[in-house]
Parts: structure tokens; sequence; C-alpha cells
């Protein structure tokens, strides 16, 4: 039985589309984890963008730097930290223990992968695939 459930919930998750992310969640973890580097625009002018080894990228723009394609994994890697970035001085992020939480979110990578995140990483990357193109 338990096994049959294990089946069907990998079905679903590689069948079903990625879940909606909250938006304005998303919004609101940028301003508050992200954007004293990154800039409250996302467009890499924070702050404390001086103090960093490597200076922010316009996160506005990752679509198309991409080819016009939204580098989802990558994204996840660099906020979940298995993809660290030195500038940082630490594993990105560096409010990292808040984004870990449980992994029971369903994304789909471009391949099709499946892949659980987080609900506030799931959160976060909506928002910034929200600003890809704004100027």
């Amino acid at each position: 039985m338990r096994r049959a459930f294990a089946c069907l919930t990998l079905l679903a998750l590689t069948t079903a589309p990625a879940l909606a992310q909250d938006v304005d969640q998303g919004r609101a973890l940028f301003q508050t984890h992200c954007a004293t580097c990154h800039g409250a625009d996302a467009k890499g002018q924070g702050p404390l963008a001086g103090a960093l080894v490597l200076q922010p990228i316009d996160l506005t723009a990752l679509a198309s730097r991409h080819g016009g394609a939204f580098p989802l994994e990558r994204v996840l890697k660099r906020i979940d930290g298995t993809d660290p970035l030195v500038s940082h001085g630490s594993p990105m992020p560096v409010y990292g223990p808040y984004f870990e939480g449980v992994a029971n979110t369903p994304m789909k990578l471009p391949s099709g992968q499946p892949v659980l995140v987080s609900e506030p990483i799931a959160d976060l990357v909506g928002y910034l695939q929200s600003l890809q193109g704004s100027d």
C-alpha cells in the first residue's frame, strides 16, 4: 500500500504543472533577504553591493542572458546553497536556514524533471520569474 502511494505521488509530481507560487510573498522575501545586495529593483545595485567580491547581477535579465529561458535549476541551486557564490563570504543565501524549510513544493525543470523545494524558495523564484524583462 505504501509503495502504491509513493508511485502515485511520483506520478503526480511528474505530470502536474508546477504549483503557482505566491509572487507577493516572494517579493516580500526578496525585499527582506536579498535587496540589500541585489537592490530593491533586483538590478544589482543594493546598498551592500560594493562590499561584495563579485558585483550582483541584474536579476531582471536572467532569462535574456540565457537565451530567453529562465535558468530555473541554476537559480534554485544558488538560493538553496548547493551552488554557492564566494562573493557572499558564505554560502548563498546569507539567510540560508530560512529558505531550507520542508521541501514539499513541486517545481518542474525545463527538462520536465520534477524537483521539490521549500515553499519560501518556490515563492522567491516565482517573484524572480515575474521580473524577467522588466526595465
